[in-house]
């Protein structure tokens, strides 16, 4: 029994040993989250959305952080907008989230209420350096006491135009005070010239500007409901938008789906005079389109009660991360390095640090420095950013941009439309409460 006792210790003794030289391995699974030694193998998954532009100079990035960090391996999962969360959702769910998530606003209260992301709070000032930047700017992504994500920059609504096409058709510029009679006798003009105005708005986003114009929003403060209690105002609206597509001012759902990319755009292959859009997307129209393009403030009137600075997105670290230190100190480079921003050059929005942004002003290409001017005049003409969007906020917008579609191919009446809206979106909403 004795020499039976004795062979047992020395075997338990010897996986014991093995087992504590086993907490690293070269895949990165450490034994501790709390960022050991030097040598220690981390291996980081980052997702992002975006087209081919974005997803070449964020490899060149990660390069760059993994050859200044060797311990540290960053495996890239990139989509497109649609895909991104058709991915993103069934990961979640398993509770296998990337350790890095570029976050939208349409999903960063689910997901973030969801307990999916990690609050940032205790890494601020410490992996991640603050101090060239505002405040207010750092706040754009929390919710409650604690942040879900970091800003990774700012965008201004606005709308991106030839200034050859538009005189083309007999308008010589666009007023900075005009309103959206203007733009109807412009989209008008366009269709008796053979040209689209545009390629549509993205239902939510611009329904909710027009809806702060007259002191509205799109979702109520609380996230239980929406922020507005006539359905005249959804009316006049999608009567606007839908009418367009029907005079064929604008093209069809149909003939966008069948765009295969940016270059088939129809600002592009100059079939249309604008596209309204973000003003971090404004660089990637420019460089394809390869001739002049402009950048126009929104239509009135109370442009400026509509208009506000848009967290472009956010870097969020997923909860079930098992790196978190490590990704903020990731997240720390994207947003503070000047090498890796000479690569972004606002694509992401307009950076928050100070220093980046000088920096960044004599790298500027001419549609750069068109991008960094909108956002420095929206900045003096604009109101407060309403906030995250409330859980269910992404379902929302989903029926909104069906109902959008429906409208229109003129398969639903705008009015039945509102109401359709009304009672499910207020449906969806109303599990907030």
């Amino acid at each position: 029994m004795k020499k039976f006792l004795l062979l047992f210790v020395a075997i338990f003794m010897v996986f014991s040993m093995a087992a504590c030289s086993s907490g690293t391995s070269s895949s990165g699974e450490s034994g501790s989250d709390s960022g050991g030694g030097k040598d220690d193998k981390v291996t980081l998954r980052i997702a992002w959305w975006g087209e081919q532009t974005r997803n070449d100079y964020t490899l060149e990035i990660i390069k760059m952080y993994e050859e200044k960090n060797p311990n540290v391996k960053i495996q890239a999962e990139y989509a497109s907008w649609d895909d991104y969360w058709k991915k993103l959702a069934p990961q979640a769910s398993a509770n296998q989230l990337p350790d890095i998530i570029q976050m939208d606003l349409s999903y960063f209260s689910q997901y973030a209420e969801n307990g999916q992301l990690a609050d940032l709070t205790p890494f601020i000032g410490k992996e991640i350096d603050t101090t060239n930047f505002t405040e207010n700017y750092i706040n754009g992504g929390k919710i409650g006491d604690k942040l879900y994500g970091f800003n990774a920059g700012v965008n201004v609504l606005g709308f991106n135009y030839d200034p050859a096409l538009l005189k083309k058709i007999g308008v010589e510029s666009l007023d900075e005070n005009w309103t959206w009679d203007d733009y109807k006798e412009i989209a008008a003009k366009a269709k008796d010239a053979g040209l689209y105005v545009d390629t549509g708005m993205k239902a939510d986003v611009f329904f909710n500007y027009y809806l702060r114009t007259l002191g509205h929003t799109l979702f109520s403060k609380d996230g239980t409901g929406l922020g507005y209690d006539d359905d005249q105002l959804f009316i006049d609206f999608f009567e606007m938008t839908s009418g367009l597509v029907k005079d064929k001012a604008v093209p069809t759902p149909d003939y966008l789906a069948q765009l295969k990319g940016i270059e088939d755009d129809p600002v592009v292959t100059e079939d249309a005079i604008g596209i309204w859009q973000w003003s971090n997307q404004f660089v990637g129209l420019q460089q394809v389109a390869n001739r002049p393009l402009q950048i126009h403030n929104m239509p009135g009137p109370n442009a400026k009660e509509g208009l506000y600075l848009k967290p472009s997105m956010f870097w969020s670290v997923a909860n079930n991360s098992k790196h978190q230190e490590e990704a903020a100190k990731f997240i720390n480079f994207l947003v503070n390095d000047v090498e890796a921003n000479k690569l972004i050059l606002g694509d992401r929005g307009v950076p928050g640090s100070s220093e980046v942004k000088e920096a960044l002003k004599p790298e500027l290409s001419s549609e750069q420095t068109l991008v960094f001017e909108s956002v420095e005049w929206a900045e003096q003409n604009s109101s407060d950013f309403d906030g995250p969007d409330p859980v269910g906020a992404g379902e929302v917008i989903e029926l909104l941009d069906s109902l959008g579609e429906q409208m229109a191919y003129g398969q639903l009446e705008v009015k039945d439309a509102a109401k359709q809206f009304r009672q499910q979106a207020e449906s969806i909403l109303a599990q907030n409460k």
